[in-house]
């Protein structure tokens, strides 16, 4: 069997080219290691409510092109982020806005908010310039100029370091160069003129993106046996139940696995998620609430319901499921989440992306590392080393379209 497209994850990267190919009369295989399709946005069905399994997802975007065009796969619902941040026993509103400023300080108006903070950023200011700096040296400095001790102690810095598994002094200052402050009454988390979440839960939306497409779900690209024929320009990929052919493999898993770890593993945060149903119509109130305290071991909770469920349907729904997220350090076999850009990573990437180009100029010297007629596409969160939210994610893959 010929393909012109075999494409490795069906995350949203994979299953958004798919459904491009598709449309321009392409034929594609995709194929997944998991049983089911979608990658980190697979929902799975608990008492009725679609529970997140990798993790909360949120589509957020400005551009109305993208928004569009995912609405028009499924319709989205009126879901805006507001998470809460609990810390000792009090709860704030995100992003800090005045509702934070008034949980913190008791102030009222943003003139009174504004001096508070300046207050407190001045005098992290001084402190730097005590000791001979001017620019912040790590991230712990960085925040503390950015919006003082009080938010910092309270409502980054233990966070953080359960996120990220170190010290805010040893993580780099550039992670944290700005941070949302709003000085209106606005718990809205995202800056963007739409967000929601799809009715029905992701799986409508991945289901509807690889409509027509042909799927391949417990399959590891890795356990195949791959042969490229310059010659005819085609890859032979054989699995333990399928043998075919296709002129370009487009691959979204992790970059250094595909290069055998050649210059050693890019580091990564994993996720360990502790799922409770619980018998009571609303536990939190809330979709997330982070625990911002060093001693509380998880960093947020879930509850999944409150993104599709609103008003009277939350308690016309008799049981709720919650998820508590553990952030640990990924080691290999683990299920990478988050690339720790900071230096040595960046480097290293840059060496595996250097590969890529080069394996492409050998085989396809026509085209670029991006062009869709070249041997190899890499794409997505894992295979590009970066974090990426949705949406731009479908936006890049329209733009390959375009």
């Amino acid at each position: 069997m010929t393909y012109d497209y075999l494409i490795v994850g069906s995350g949203l990267f994979g299953a958004t080219f798919a459904h491009f190919a598709h449309k321009q009369g392409k034929k594609c295989l995709v194929i997944d290691k998991r049983p089911q399709l979608g990658g980190n946005v697979y929902c799975e069905k608990v008492e009725g409510i679609n529970v997140h399994k990798y993790g909360a997802h949120i589509f957020h975007t400005n551009n109305k092109k993208v928004w569009d065009f995912v609405n028009s796969i499924v319709e989205f619902n009126r879901y805006t982020n507001s998470p809460v941040a609990s810390y000792q026993g009090r709860l704030y509103n995100l992003p800090f806005n005045m509702n934070t400023f008034y949980q913190m300080w008791g102030v009222t108006t943003p003139a009174e908010a504004r001096q508070k903070i300046e207050e407190q950023k001045a005098e992290a200011v001084r402190k730097m310039q005590a000791d001979g700096v001017t620019e912040p040296r790590n991230l712990e400095e960085q925040a503390l100029v950015l919006i003082g001790r009080d938010i910092y102690e309270r409502l980054i810095k233990g966070y953080t370091e359960k996120q990220w598994g170190r010290k805010c002094t040893e993580l780099p200052a550039f992670i944290i160069k700005r941070l949302p402050v709003r000085f209106v009454f606005d718990n809205n988390y995202f800056d963007n003129n739409y967000q929601g979440i799809p009715i029905g839960g992701y799986n409508k939306l991945i289901d509807g993106l690889l409509e027509g497409v042909e799927t391949k779900t417990n399959t590891d690209f890795f356990d195949c046996r791959r042969e490229y024929d310059a010659a005819s320009g085609c890859h032979t990929i054989q699995g333990s139940d399928f043998r075919i052919r296709c002129k370009t493999v487009v691959y979204t898993g992790p970059i250094d696995q595909f290069f055998d770890y050649r210059f050693g593993p890019l580091d990564y945060r994993t996720v360990r998620f502790e799922n409770e149903i619980l018998d009571t119509p609303n536990y939190q109130g809330n979709a997330v609430i982070n625990y911002t305290a060093a001693e509380v071991p998880y960093t947020r909770i879930i509850e999944h319901k409150h993104f599709e469920m609103f008003g009277p349907d939350v308690d016309r729904c008799p049981k709720t499921v919650i998820s508590r997220e553990y952030s640990t350090e990924w080691q290999l076999g683990m299920e990478p989440y988050y690339p720790v850009n900071d230096e040595r990573n960046s480097v290293l990437y840059q060496k595996y992306k250097a590969l890529a180009v080069d394996l492409n100029a050998a085989y396809s010297p026509q085209a670029t590392d991006h062009n869709l007629s070249a041997a190899y596409i890499f794409g997505g969160r894992l295979a590009e080393y970066r974090y990426y939210d949705m949406a731009p994610i479908v936006e890049r893959v329209m733009g390959l379209f375009e």
